[in-house]
């Protein structure tokens, strides 16, 4: 029996566990706020990740959002870059296959990418809410990708906004709040435009907040005909509502998937190539031509 509790604790502790034991694998993490964010004063819990089954890592309990930056080759870089919000509800974010995946397969194709940790409103005890936390470090994350332009090797007009499920909410937001910059802010960070120059959204959650304008960044769309009715109807809505406007739009709806497929070496249906989709949608519009 006592060994029975014993293995019962040590199988616990590899479901969940700090983060700093997980994040030795990943590239160094970058602050949005090294002194703290806006709204977290007084929050010092640790992140943890719980693993999948299938060993996926899925993080809560942030209250020190961060980029994970995955920078191209030199001989490589095409001057684009892109955010990535992982998706989760709000209540966690699964940070492989809405994250880290991507962001290692768009690198090895010249095009820096950034994994995006965001403070979560839904999470239990939460004080966060989306429009004011989760919103803040996406528009702070495009800031700061923006401030560092000159030194990571990315032009400061290509650089956009991705997010998947909860963190395409957050993506459609940034893109439609945005604003020139505080040219008086103490922070240089903050003197920085936070309007993406493009958005992918990927199976957006609350797509019916989504009201594009005429100077909206060009918006790529995907998602499973399967998903949930809101997503799977409400994102056709949504690129009418792009197209009515002028901006430019791509959608791909696939046929025999539902929500969250992401990036996984699995997924060997049409929605598997999304990617691809993408790829070739930013080199239509310019955005992959050498610097």
């Amino acid at each position: 029996m006592k060994n029975k509790l014993r293995f019962h604790r040590i199988f616990l502790a590899l479901l969940v566990f700090p983060v700093t034991m997980w994040a030795a694998d990943q590239p160094k993490e970058i602050p949005l706020w090294p002194n703290g964010a806006p709204g977290s004063e007084g929050k010092t819990g640790e992140e943890a990740v719980r693993v999948t089954p299938d060993g996926e890592h899925v993080v809560s309990n942030v209250h020190k959002p961060s980029l994970t930056p995955y920078l191209p080759a030199k001989d490589k870089t095409t001057g684009a870059a892109v955010i990535i919000a992982p998706g989760g509800g709000h209540r966690e974010m699964w940070v492989d296959h809405e994250g880290h995946n991507l962001a290692k397969w768009l690198s090895a194709r010249g095009v820096a990418a950034f994994v995006l940790k965001y403070r979560l409103a839904r999470e239990a005890n939460s004080t966060y809410k989306i429009d004011e936390h989760a919103v803040a470090d996406t528009q702070r994350s495009i800031r700061l990708v923006r401030h560092h332009a000159k030194e990571w090797g990315i032009l400061p007009a290509r650089i956009g906004v991705m997010g998947f499920s909860a963190g395409g909410e957050l993506a459609a937001l940034a893109s439609m709040r945005f604003d020139g910059g505080n040219k008086e802010a103490a922070d240089a960070i903050d003197r920085e435009n936070s309007r993406p120059d493009f958005q992918a959204l990927i199976y957006p959650g609350s797509s019916g907040r989504i009201v594009p304008a005429k100077d909206s960044p060009p918006v790529f769309l995907a998602c499973g005909y399967k998903d949930r009715p809101d997503i799977s109807s409400g994102l056709a809505q949504v690129y009418l509502k792009f197209k009515e406007v002028g901006v430019p739009a791509e959608l791909h709806i696939y046929a025999e998937i539902g929500h969250g497929f992401g990036v996984r070496d699995r997924n060997r249906s049409a929605a598997g190539g999304w990617p691809v989709r993408f790829e070739e949608w930013l080199s239509d519009l310019g955005f992959l031509k050498k610097p």
